[in-house]
């Protein structure tokens, strides 16, 4: 496994998830070539259309933390680029005053620690860990919210050496057409979840999830599995599993922000054309941002998003 310590504010784009340029203006921006359905609705890219729009809109269900060869731009999602105006992800990752004025946010209210949370013996599990394969020096971290340290912890299992995210990407074809890339939340509102779960609660699961290290491949292929095959189906079954602190707070994590940016679509999309890009967990279910769009009246199409990402297990 290559080094992977990184700089503090690279840090907080690729963990704080739980993930740009010239202003545009609506400019002449073309359809894109007729996309084909999606065979069995397996897609993470989907057409918004209806309920007033002038143009379609478009949702794209991301990974925020995958190998490199998996974060993957399909040529229908580049034509899709090529007819919006704007990307919206969860936070706006190119706002560089955002992200250093929220570092703090990372932190721990009141000066907590670690080790307030754990006992001796369990501070220095955690410390050997981080010591041995954390992004940053240990007493750089111990100050964190332990869910965003969990996040780390998942990225070491990882069934490669070099990671990425989705978001990366766009960010990069964003740059090269020149377009906005903005945020449905802020980087400080996201850090303000965490502090919703008791710091207790998270550090109990940190060591559950550093203890388990070697044992949890089978739910890491799962997703994995679930995300390269672009089954919502499968996606929210495996989502579901958790049954620590991301399992009892859905509705803090998952569902009330479902909710949030729902609302915020309409005055998006009819100003623009615009790519929505969040976590793929976020599209499917009930509560899921597909079926809160279509309970507004807006018309939904599957379309193909052919990643060339090889489906079979791990």
């Amino acid at each position: 496994m290559q080094d992977r310590r990184i700089s503090p504010i690279r840090l907080y784009v690729k963990y704080l998830s739980i993930a740009v340029l010239a202003i545009v203006s609506l400019g002449c921006k073309s359809q894109p070539a007729a996309i084909a359905n999606a065979d069995n609705n397996n897609t993470l890219l989907w057409e918004v259309s209806g309920n007033g729009l002038a143009k379609p809109s478009y949702v794209l269900g991301t990974m925020h933390i995958l190998c490199a060869q998996d974060a993957n731009l399909s040529p229908q999602l580049r034509q899709v680029l090529d007819a919006v105006a704007q990307v919206y992800l969860e936070v706006d990752m190119d706002d560089l005053g955002q992200m250093f004025g929220s570092l703090k946010a990372m932190a721990m209210r009141d000066g907590t620690t670690l080790s307030d949370l754990l006992t001796p013996e369990e501070y220095q599990r955690v410390e050997a860990f981080f010591n041995k394969k954390g992004p940053l020096p240990f007493k750089m971290l111990e100050r964190y919210k332990p869910m965003l340290l969990s996040a780390m912890v998942v990225e070491q299992q990882l069934p490669c050496e070099k990671a990425n995210g989705v978001e990366m990407m766009l960010m990069a074809e964003a740059t090269s057409r020149k377009q906005e890339i903005k945020g449905l939340e802020t980087m400080e509102f996201q850090a303000g979840l965490f502090d919703s779960i008791p710091y207790s609660v998270q550090a109990k699961e940190l060591l559950k999830a550093i203890d388990s290290m070697g044992n949890e491949k089978a739910s890491i292929d799962s997703l994995l599995l679930a995300y390269r095959q672009q089954d919502l189906a499968l996606i929210e079954k495996v989502s579901m599993m958790d049954d620590g602190a991301v399992g009892g707070n859905l509705e803090l994590l998952l569902y009330g922000r479902n909710r949030n940016w729902a609302a915020q679509f309409g005055p998006i999309a009819q100003k623009m054309p615009t790519l929505f890009a969040v976590g793929a967990a976020h599209l499917p279910g009930s509560q899921g941002l597909l079926d809160l769009l279509r309970k507004q009246g807006y018309t939904l199409r599957p379309l193909k998003n052919e990643t060339n990402i090889k489906t079979k297990s791990l």
